[in-house]
């Protein structure tokens, strides 16, 4: 990239709903960057888009965004049957991409995008954003330091209030279901946390108000640990990450902050030192205040463009890839073979459904 003291200029290609609301917001706030065109189908958001960047160029098709000199790097955030076609566009365009999960819907479009991003030779990170969020990063560390010894099970649960969904949400074959949308941010989650892959799910998916919107999900990690989730558009706003360990709990709930509870048992010397612990966890994330004051009240958005941003001026690595997502596509698609046939699933084995219903 440029030095410094160039900015990074990037392309949005989606203007819906999030990005509207989070995406350019974010992106018009962070120091250095650009944002130099943007790409929406739609002729009223793309209007409010303009309002958001008002010297951005505008587009119908995001193709045109891609094609342009003056675009270094490109945001993806078109409905989820767009993505896997699209980021391969950027790439071959010779564009840096930052692709909002999912990879892809199917294996396939997945492996397509990965080849595509391997031969560009350009930067390629997916949206998986709340490994961005305080409460994960300070979950992994305290989990890192075994604090409460060895973890024994996990149990998550990622939902949202029943609402109007867009159309192409509402059905599996233009990208919809709860396992593409919200699942897929868990299965990571799984992957950050404990370092390691999932090997086997089983899955039972119920059709409540659209197609595939509500998931129970049970996940066998490599070396054993076992990890319960349920997963809906249908129910309560809730997102919650558990561990249990040999001498008790750790969670991470996005609403209330990072929680510990302590198994019976444990000296006094002990339970103080944990308490003080988490204390001090919570006392230095802030994450109320952190929270209220974010862009779409979740911190963890403007981290992830912000790591983008770093990557691309060659600070860090970029974290986490475009294989991060495959991983997370394959436990999708294993599940959704697993609710097929009623039985468990190997993930990464290859299926006959690999893809839409």
């Amino acid at each position: 990239m440029d030095a410094e003291s160039e900015p990074i200029r990037i392309g949005l290609a989606g203007c819906g709903r999030v990005a509207l609301s989070i995406h350019l917001k974010v992106l018009a706030s962070l120091p250095g960057v650009r944002v130099a065109a943007i790409a929406e189908a739609d002729d009223e958001r793309r209007r409010a888009a303009r309002t958001l960047v008002p010297g951005a160029a505008a587009f119908a098709d995001y193709r045109e965004v891609f094609a342009r000199p003056d675009v270094d790097a490109v945001v993806i955030a078109l409905p989820t049957g767009l993505h896997a076609a699209s980021a391969v566009a950027a790439f071959e365009a010779g564009k840096h991409v930052f692709l909002e999960k999912p990879l892809a819907t199917r294996l396939d479009d997945g492996r397509a995008v990965l080849a595509a991003w391997r031969a560009s030779g350009r930067t390629g990170m997916i949206g998986f954003n709340y490994r961005f969020n305080r409460l994960h990063v300070e979950l992994k560390r305290f989990l890192e330091a075994r604090r409460l010894g060895r973890p024994v099970a996990v149990r998550s649960i990622f939902s949202s209030a029943r609402r109007e969904l867009e159309t192409w949400k509402r059905e599996r074959a233009s990208g919809g279901g709860v396992l593409l949308d919200l699942a897929s941010h868990h299965v990571d989650l799984a992957r950050f946390h404990f370092g390691t892959d999932i090997e086997e799910v089983t899955c039972l998916l119920q059709s409540v108000e659209s197609e595939d919107d509500t998931a129970a999900v049970q996940l066998r990690l490599g070396g054993g640990l076992l990890m319960q989730s349920f997963f809906s558009h249908s129910a309560a706003d809730e997102d919650r990450f558990a561990v249990y360990c040999e001498r008790g709990s750790v969670k991470a709930d996005r609403r209330y902050g990072l929680s510990l509870e302590l198994s019976t048992g444990i000296d006094r010397r002990h339970r103080l030192d944990q308490g003080r612990h988490v204390w001090r966890s919570l006392r230095g994330a802030g994450y109320g205040f952190e929270k209220f004051r974010a862009i779409g009240h979740e911190p963890s958005y403007g981290r992830v463009l912000a790591h983008f941003v770093g990557a691309l001026r060659g600070r860090h690595p970029a974290t986490p890839d475009l294989e991060d997502g495959y991983r997370s596509l394959e436990v999708v698609i294993a599940a959704e073979e697993s609710a097929r046939t009623a039985r468990s699933v190997g993930v990464g084995v290859p299926t006959a459904g690999a893809g839409p219903r």
